[in-house]
């Protein structure tokens, strides 16, 4: 009851990327990137544990860009071709590889990953993964001209993936869908059937991770716009009601989501968002089960998930070590009281 978890990822030490910069370059190459990366994925998993984290992620820690992670395994996806787009509706710009031909996984993107974690924890593992909608949005493409076809393409290549690394012990898969807060439109008519296909056949629980994004400026700027209410969960989350993903993982924490939405994932697990990852100030455990005691009035406590709103990767490395233990201390002091 009340198991913690984390959004995703964690920062990387300076030694593999440089700190506190969003899809930072390796800092390593060749034989020694691949040993540091190992080598950041279980002190990942090591902090996670002496924080008292439930539910262990690797911290994306193999990953230089959470998306382009997966699709430097994909063949019709060029990355000599890369061009400057707006991203989430314009809200920044990236640059991004291009989809020039069919598509077609060339091998296992996460295999090893999943394996490496689940031989160094004994606690229940979860791996990210983007989802089709967030694909679509972070890349240019010339081939499909068609996002809902594009997304679905995606999807079947998640699946393949998806199917491989629950094989492998996994124990939560999670899409990463910050794009279903910007395309509402597109939530309704095919962002769920493309997690569908995403997640057909695979035999571990499954999750949707849906926030107001990383805690850049960018993406602080544009919250700042969206009123005194955020309530873009208000059309996605009926939706995510009726699908058949078993977790939703949100934003809550120092956001203005009204917290009677959550009302709306009758039947589902909910991961709420109990540290805020847009500030370095390290939330006390009273905070945080502050949050949590809000949460409860509209999810029972054996499905919430006290979690990060989004990934930690931005902040230091000793912030987010002090988030974690404040996710965990806080949500302990909830789990007592509600034992009681």
């Amino acid at each position: 009851m009340l198991l913690t978890t984390i959004a995703g990822s964690l920062p990387k030490p300076a030694w593999l990327a440089e700190p506190r910069t969003l899809w930072a370059p390796w800092r390593l190459s060749g034989a020694a990137l691949d040993e540091g990366k190992r080598d950041a994925v279980l002190i990942a998993l090591r902090e996670q544990e002496a924080a008292g984290i439930d539910v262990v992620t690797d911290g994306e820690q193999s990953r230089q860009h959470f998306v382009h992670g997966f699709l430097e395994h994909v063949d019709g996806v060029d990355f000599s071709r890369r061009v400057t787009i707006g991203i989430r509706a314009d809200r920044y710009k990236a640059e991004v590889p291009t989809v020039t031909g069919p598509l077609r996984r060339l091998r296992p993107a996460h295999a090893a990953d999943v394996a490496l974690a689940r031989a160094h924890t004994t606690r229940k593992l979860k791996f990210t993964i983007p989802g089709p909608m967030t694909i679509v949005d972070t890349l240019a493409d010339e081939h499909y001209r068609d996002r809902r076809r594009l997304a679905l393409e995606f999807a079947r290549l998640i699946n393949e993936e998806a199917r491989e690394i629950a094989a492998l012990g996994l124990d939560v898969l999670q899409l990463d869908e910050p794009a279903f807060n910007v395309y509402l439109d597109d939530v309704a008519t095919w962002g769920i059937d493309a997690p569908h296909r995403a997640i057909e056949g695979v035999t571990c629980t499954t999750a949707v991770h849906i926030c107001y994004g990383y805690g850049i400026q960018a993406n602080i700027d544009w919250k700042a716009t969206l009123g005194g209410e955020w309530r873009q969960y208000e059309q996605t989350f009926p939706l995510l009601a009726r699908s058949r993903i078993a977790q939703v993982s949100l934003e809550c924490a120092n956001s203005r989501v009204p917290l009677e939405l959550l009302a709306l994932l009758e039947g589902k697990d909910v991961l709420v968002g109990a540290v805020d990852v847009a500030s370095d100030r390290i939330e006390s455990p009273d905070e945080v089960a502050a949050t949590i005691r809000r949460a409860l009035a509209f999810v029972p406590p054996e499905r919430l998930y006290p979690c990060t709103n989004c990934g930690m990767v931005p902040l230091t490395r000793e912030v987010a070590r002090g988030k974690l233990r404040a996710l965990a201390a806080g949500a302990a002091v909830v789990r007592r009281e509600v034992a009681r």
